[in-house]
């Protein structure tokens, strides 16, 4: 199980690269413009709609990356089947295609249906597109279905299984939902123990999507509440409302940066500069924007139990903030923009006071993170189990494209050629291969290449060693296979 879930979170690592961009965009528009968000600033419009375009489509890039990712091979089919999976169940459990189903009025239909696109939504998609490839990819059809055999089958088959996972979720997920709302609603009698409790489960519903689901009763007029707007409207008590938000800003802007600083420092030596790229850049979208899924969603699935600790360390912020009545308050998220700008609002309270925290909470997330990740070996970015090997430089790229080529020609002859390989993928540094028969292949033959090493896995799977130029040879290698 540990295995496939770090698997899935390097299947993330492809979308989630590119959000810390667009986390940015639309903090420095948010900034230009922070009343109207656009509305008064051309400039600000512009940044804001194209960090939009990216962010809130989250989930469909998820759809698309772990399908792409879990997927036996890296094949188009795949990801364009994650995208079928995400578009059938988000349109069939779209709220005015649930209004048809009941036949009511749309504003009858259950809030859970709203929030049907979210992220647990796309990486189940993609896990569903995945199997999918993974099962019917090499299936053949009779002869007057043969336009439909192997790759094409695959969408279809992703469309039905998510057609019937539409059906279990039409009646699941609004149960689900509704429970929230009213554990939310519950919890929210508590004081700064309630607040505590949110902010634990905010960030554990995070990969669900569901922590919409609290949100709405803490930060929206739901159940009376609306800290959110009754915070920045100035109608309100003064350290309590803001209860909901205020702890959030020590975690975003010096927690996480700091669980980054700690990941960083306790990757591999020679993928270092690998995790700092995604780990610098997501840093400073949460700093800036408070935009944390880039970083979250970098670990949340390679190291679960560093997630719940994240999530209970979020959880002690905001009780403790509220328990000193320290507050401040977001329009976009708790990022150092909307410190700036809600510090100065009626209802702040001591908000410098979050900064203090946030140094303090600084300090515990990266001696915490270092130690846990290193006494348990968690596989945080840049530990993941690869083997990374020096590359030779210097030669010209007609002679690197002829050496992988020469390369990748051996090394699938001592699999067994077409007779036995069954399917070829690589990661940050191995060809993962599929064979029928483990007997057929020959070691030797590969070894004698100069890779540095081969890992047999089972009777079917093996893994060869080859280096970070990996890709170089494992698309030499799928030519190879197309002839």
């Amino acid at each position: 199980m540990m295995k496939y879930l770090q698997r899935l979170g390097r299947s993330l690592m492809l979308p989630v690269a590119v959000l810390p961009a667009a986390a940015i965009l639309m903090g420095i528009g948010y900034w230009i413009d922070p009343n109207g968000w656009g509305e008064g600033n051309i400039i600000a419009a512009f940044l804001i709609t194209a960090g939009k375009s990216i962010i809130d489509n989250i989930p469909i890039l998820f759809a698309v990356g772990v399908a792409l990712g879990m997927a036996k091979e890296r094949d188009g089919s795949a990801a364009l089947s994650g995208l079928v999976g995400f578009l059938v169940v988000t349109t069939v459990l779209s709220t005015d295609s649930v209004a048809m189903f009941q036949g009511v009025e749309a504003e009858s239909v259950n809030a859970a249906f709203g929030n049907i696109g979210n992220a647990f939504i796309g990486i189940l998609s993609g896990i569903v597109a995945a199997n999918m490839f993974n099962r019917f990819s090499n299936v053949q059809l009779p002869d007057a279905l043969a336009f439909f055999s192997g790759k094409r089958l695959v969408p279809i088959m992703t469309a039905v299984s998510m057609l019937v996972a539409s059906a279990i979720l039409y009646f699941v997920w609004p149960f689900v939902y509704s429970g929230l709302v009213s554990f939310a609603e519950g919890i929210s009698t508590l004081g700064a123990a309630g607040a505590g409790l949110y902010g634990f489960f905010n960030r554990l519903l995070i990969p669900t999507g569901l922590h919409h689901a609290l949100n709405s009763v803490f930060w929206f007029d739901v159940a009376g509440i609306n800290d959110i707007g009754n915070f920045w409207s100035g109608e309100g008590e003064k350290g309590v409302t803001g209860m909901y938000q205020a702890g959030f800003f020590p975690i975003m802007m010096f927690g996480l940066p700091a669980a980054a600083l700690a990941m960083y420092h306790t990757a591999k030596t020679k993928r270092k500069k690998q995790a700092a790229s995604l780990l610098l850049a997501a840093s400073f979208a949460a700093f800036f924007t408070g935009v944390t899924e880039p970083l979250e969603f970098s670990f949340m699935f390679l190291a679960p139990a560093l997630y719940v600790v994240h999530a209970a360390l979020t959880g002690i912020s905001l009780f403790i903030a509220a328990t000193f009545q320290w507050t401040a308050g977001f329009g976009f998220s708790a990022g150092f923009v909307d410190f700036f700008l809600s510090s100065r609002l009626p209802l702040a309270n001591q908000p410098w006071m979050l900064l203090v925290q946030g140094l303090a909470f600084a300090v515990i997330y990266y001696f915490l993170f270092r130690f846990l990740i290193v006494k348990f070996n968690l596989k945080t970015p840049g530990r993941e189990d690869e083997d990374v090997v020096e590359e030779t430089t210097g030669d010209t790229p007609e002679d690197r494209k002829a050496k992988f080529a020469t390369m990748a020609e051996q090394i699938y002859e001592g699999l067994g050629g077409d007779e036995n390989v069954t399917s070829v993928d690589n990661c940050v540094t191995r060809l993962r291969l599929e064979v029928k028969d483990m007997d057929k292949v020959d070691q030797d033959k590969i070894k004698a290449t100069g890779v540095p090493g081969i890992n047999v896995i089972d009777k079917h799977n093996i893994q060869v060693v080859v280096g970070t130029n990996v890709q170089f040879v494992a698309d030499e290698v799928a030519k190879i296979r197309n002839k």
